[in-house]
């Protein structure tokens, strides 16, 4: 590459066109614009449109004598007409009036203006995107906060409605401009009639969230803000194969708060915003009531004010926190830090400006000429705040301006604890307060936006008095937004960066890529939930690590560093639940490396699998239980055997080649780390052979109780222990899981004896129709096809009440009946349908099916003794 184009270091080139009749003709919009943490400006003396003739080798700018304004220049966007020569547009931000749209019908040479209307011209910085129809020279659109269209040369526009709002490109197909693809701040959307209808946006999981929370519902909830959306939440498992309309929804606030849930009610939701002008906008939504109340600290309208003005500065994702300790106490923070004790009904400050609160940094955003204040740029905030878990009144607060301080009284008084190697002007993103010991804290932080890509992470275990930075592991360009320590285990910390999730087994000593198959993607918040990590991710949506087990049993040994061959991870207790299904919102990691640092020579070197995502199937029983194992070479068999409290075996699962139809999951058994989802059931009932017949699984779930895995690799064996637990929404007792199990492992063997005696006739039909070909035309005894034709006689009848084999689909049951092993088989699923003991009435309805089976098991067992018996006698003669 060479440089072609430079005017100053204030200036870039923020658009460019060639154009389609002549390629050596190019139009290069240069912009003089600079933005800080606390503002930016737009437009100056090197800002302007050139034009280049040559391809790009010599370049001309274009000003007053081609017609363009005889101001300030700022943003511009230029396109040149495929349809017509010399057609060229120029969508120019200048002062008053002399902003607007300008066109040129010579190739540029003379421009006049056409439209300075304010809407298309609307925030001109953060759009002033121009395109020019492929196929009319009349038409042309322009993307603001509308999306605007003109037919007649950009004299006037119409808007055109799309799925969301804030639109920033446009594809138009040259061949054929009804069809276009538009990108907004919602997503992409397609539309094949000009723009008069468009596709969905719902289809792509690319939300931007800043924070996340969950709940203590089951299965939990996950909430968000989004940018340029609203606020959300969604489950962590779905009850439908994907997620419905029905399982999200928006929680109040707006696009860029935090979020809080009371702990002792989840209906009760906390949601903060600083959308629509109005600075640290919170609300209280009571989803028993649908009602929404605003209860912000200070009910300001900001919008177009300078920070420097704002009674108190609410940064555009200002922290609210309720407290660990009582859920009564809420807290917002300004650049103060404000709290309530009676659910926003009032509010008291308990803090000084805990801000730097440069008044250089608090000046009006913009210009320099097209003012922008929407909030975002509002500067010298509280921008992470926390109270420790551990020791109620110990609260924490960072500000966007790089001060740390610290209160143990409660807010009464408050000591700057900033870290002394922290640079000047670091962002403090997050302040996690350890879980463990009142002491210990840890930090993230952030320049970025002052050019400066490093990560800082921080830790104290001396309640700020002095500080270690702790980023061994992280590359030196990876900016980090989130630190959180492991409630479980001491100095086990996870980190959010600009490019994925880190994990430390000593305190942030040492990081080690946590990435698995989560994608490359900015990470701005973390939460634990029981065994889960839960990442928001900007641009991704929220993505769950849906086991934290086998982390943190590494974590416990890393103390001896020992280097260990094969090994069984214990499986997590799991949660018998009913209808869990996949979410495509939440993104479940599947499998992948564990940090070889930690984990020694058993996790080196191992390769990602490229494997999809573990999924837990749509209207499946029960959760599956996550077993992990890690191979250091590979054995010639895996097998996993899994036994209940009384040692009797579960089931048993191997890498040994499944039999055909038989179901999964099959091991693994190459060197590295694996999981297998056990779907914590037992054994089916027995399988029907013949292919295209009316056949049932009647797998039984396994009850709620304590269970045992054992590993056989080559020469190494180990066993560990997990519980599977009951839902904690269900309300039955041990004893009704019990006999609900008890009945189902009896219908399966009833569906077992009739699948088998089914097999059975099966078999001797086979043979019938062997013997059939080859006595027929050989004269062979008449006795024989006598006795051959009684066999088959007793075989097809007893076939017809077995199975209704003549079922190929679900449709064929409307007009094939029933027969004996779908009609106990149907009482599989009447049991099974809910966590609950079998109803008197399915005990009545198997034992009259069962004398049934019994009969039925009695007439093969008399077929094989008599008619096939009295055949095979004759053959042998």
């Amino acid at each position: 590459w060479e440089r072609v184009l430079f005017v100053s270091e204030n200036a870039g080139a923020i658009d460019l066109h060639l154009d389609p009749h002549n390629p050596r003709i190019l139009f290069a919009a240069l912009w003089e614009g600079r933005r800080t943490p606390w503002g930016f400006t737009s437009g100056g003396p090197d800002s302007g449109l050139h034009v280049s003739r040559d391809g790009g080798d010599t370049w001309t700018r274009l000003g007053v004598d081609a017609g363009l304004p005889d101001t300030l220049l700022g943003r511009i966007g230029v396109a040149v007409s495929p349809a017509r020569p010399d057609r060229v547009w120029a969508m120019v931000e200048a002062a008053g009036d002399q902003g607007g749209l300008y066109r040129s019908d010579d190739g540029g040479r003379r421009f006049q203006q056409v439209d300075h209307s304010l809407g298309p011209r609307a925030r001109p910085w953060y759009y002033t995107h121009l395109f020019a129809d492929p196929a009319d020279a009349n038409t042309c659109y322009i993307l603001a906060e509308g999306f605007y269209k003109s037919i007649d040369g950009g004299q006037s526009f119409s808007r055109i409605h799309t799925p969301h709002g804030d639109h920033h490109d446009l594809w138009i197909d040259p061949k054929n401009p009804r069809r276009m693809i538009h990108g907004a701040d919602g997503g992409a959307a397609v539309s094949f009639n000009g723009g008069r209808s468009w596709s969905s946006i719902h289809n792509q999981a690319t939300s931007e969230f800043y924070h996340v929370t969950t709940d203590t519902r089951f299965p939990y909830r996950v909430y968000g803000a989004q940018q340029d959306n609203s606020t959300i939440t969604v489950p962590s498992a779905s009850h439908y194969p994907a997620l419905t309309d029905r399982e999200w929804y928006e929680v109040g606030g707006a696009e860029s708060g935090y979020i809080q849930v009371d702990p002792r009610d989840p209906n009760i939701v906390y949601a903060g915003s600083s959308g629509g002008g109005e600075g640290g906008r919170l609300t209280r939504y009571d989803h028993a009531t649908h009602q929404l109340r605003d209860i912000s600290v200070y009910p300001e309208k900001t919008a177009g004010v300078a920070a420097e003005a704002y009674t108190y500065r609410f940064q555009w994702t200002s922290p609210i926190h309720l407290s660990p300790h009582n859920p009564d106490v809420l807290y917002m923070c300004s650049n103060h830090v404000h709290r309530s004790t009676d659910a926003g009904q009032s509010w008291r400050v308990v803090s000084p400006d805990l801000t730097r609160a440069d008044p250089e940094t608090l000046h009006p955003a913009g210009g320099a000429i097209t003012l922008d204040q929407t909030g975002v740029e509002v500067y010298a905030t509280v921008f992470a705040f926390q109270e420790s878990p551990v020791q109620p009144g110990l609260l924490w607060a960072g500000s966007d301006d790089g001060l740390l301080h610290r209160s143990a009284d409660d807010g009464g008084s408050w000591t700057a604890v900033t870290p002394a190697e922290l640079p000047a002007g670091a962002c403090i993103s997050v302040v996690e307060p350890s879980a463990h010991d009142a002491a210990t804290a840890y930090v993230a932080a952030h320049r970025y936006k002052l050019d400066d890509p490093a990560p800082y992470l921080y830790r104290t275990t001396d309640g700020g008095a002095h500080w270690t930075a702790i980023t061994t592991g992280i590359p030196a360009d990876e900016y980090t937004r989130v630190i959180r320590e492991d409630p479980t285990r001491a100095g086990l910390l996870y980190a959010g960066t600009e490019r994925g999730v880190y994990v430390s087994f000593d305190a942030g000593d040492h990081w080690a890529a946590l990435r698995l198959n989560l994608p490359v993607v900015p990470v701005h918040d973390l939460a634990v939930k029981d065994t889960d990590l839960v990442a928001a991710t900007h641009g991704r949506s929220f993505w769950i690590l849906d086991d934290l087990t086998p982390i943190r049993e590494l974590a416990a040994e890393t103390d001896s560093q020992e280097s260990r061959g094969s090994r069984l991870f214990t499986p997590r207790d799991t949660i018998r639940s009913t209808a869990v299904g996949r979410n495509p919102w939440l993104r479940r990691m599947g499998e992948g490396p564990l940090p070889a640092h930690v984990a020694g020579s058993y996790m080196a070197e191992r390769p990602e699998t490229g494997d999809p995502a573990v999924w837990l199937d749509a209207g499946s029983n029960v959760p599956g239980v996550i077993i992990q194992y890690y191979l250091d070479a590979e054995p010639e068999r895996v097998t996993l055997t899994i036994k209940d409290a009384r040692g009797e075996t579960v089931r048993v699962l191997t890498s040994d080649e499944l039999p055909k139809g038989e179901p999964g999951p099959r091991l693994k058994k190459t060197a590295g780390s694996h999981r297998v989802i056990w779907d914590a059931e037992y054994p089916g009932a027995t399988r029907i052979e013949d292919a295209g017949t009316d056949w049932a699984s009647c797998a039984p779930t396994a009850p709620p109780g304590r269970y045992h895995i054992t590993m056989a690799a080559g020469d190494h064996a180990e066993t560990r222990e997990f519980a599977l637990l009951p839902p904690p929404n269900v309300p039955a007792p041990q004893e009704h899981y019990e006999e609900q199990h008890a009945l189902l492992i009896r219908i399966r063997d009833d569906v077992s004896r009739v699948h088998g005696a089914y097999n059975r006739v099966a078999k001797v039909r086979a043979a019938v129709q062997d013997w059939e070909a080859r006595i027929a035309g050989h004269g062979q005894e008449e006795s024989l096809k006598e006795a051959l034709g009684r066999v088959r006689e007793q075989a097809d009848a007893l076939r017809e009440i077995l199975v209704q084999w003549r079922i190929d689909n679900f449709q064929d049951s409307i007009n094939f009946p029933p027969q004996l092993n779908a009609k106990v088989a149907h009482l599989f699923g009447v049991v099974a349908s809910a966590d609950a003991r079998p109803t008197s009435q399915t005990y009545q309805a198997l034992e009259a099916l069962e004398k049934q089976v019994d009969e039925a098991a009695a007439k093969v067992d008399s077929l094989m003794a008599g008619e096939v018996a009295d055949f095979n006698r004759r053959a042998r003669e």
